[in-house]
């Protein structure tokens, strides 16, 4: 008997008519779900029960989310961020050349302070300012290829590589490739 003929049967007797092999079954016709209509009369002595999400629901609640009391004041200016920052700085900078005139008035003729002492923690840098002192810790050196940490120098060239491939990647470049590689780092290239 060829492939194509044969056919399989499946029986709810042989299956067992339960289970996940079970042949689907259809509902039967006019069993699915209907929309009731419920009429109410205006004489009926009992009003219509809602539900207990039309209960619950807030959609017929009104929700102010704008102050109604709110009107705009037209001599407020926006300013954007730069400007924010410019005048914050500038105001720090007033303020730290207030203190710094307030010490000079206070010093006596001899270079001794008076009585009134200023804390010693007024010009530390802090997260905001800018003026902080140089790092006491040695420049990190970058790979010039990949951007890794690069311990290594490469005497023809002077680009700092991370690893050995990457030597052999720059033993393979042009002089006019290293320059390039050198003038991204800031530095003149001078290729031997």
């Amino acid at each position: 008997m060829p492939i194509s003929m044969l056919t399989l049967k499946f029986e709810p007797s042989s299956c067992g008519g339960e289970g996940p092999h079970a042949p689907f079954k259809m509902p039967p016709k006019g069993s699915g779900k209907r929309k009731i209509n419920t009429v109410y009369s205006d004489d009926s002595p009992t009003p219509p029960v809602p539900s207990l999400a039309e209960q619950l629901s807030y959609l017929h609640n009104p929700r102010p989310f704008k102050n109604p009391n709110y009107t705009k004041n037209v001599n407020r200016r926006t300013k954007n961020l730069k400007a924010v920052l410019t005048q914050e700085r500038e105001r720090e900078k007033n303020e730290r050349e207030r203190r710094r005139q307030e010490r000079a008035e206070n010093m006596d003729v001899d270079g001794e302070k008076k009585a009134e002492e200023v804390p010693p923690d007024e010009d530390l840098p802090t997260y905001a300012s800018i003026e902080a002192p140089p790092s006491v810790l040695p420049q990190r050196r970058y790979c010039d290829i990949t951007g890794l940490e690069g311990p290594y120098t490469d005497p023809a060239t002077g680009l700092r590589y991370h690893d050995k491939s990457i030597y052999e990647l720059i033993k393979g470049l042009s002089a006019t490739a290293a320059k390039e590689y050198l003038s991204a780092r800031g530095v003149n290239p001078i290729v031997k």
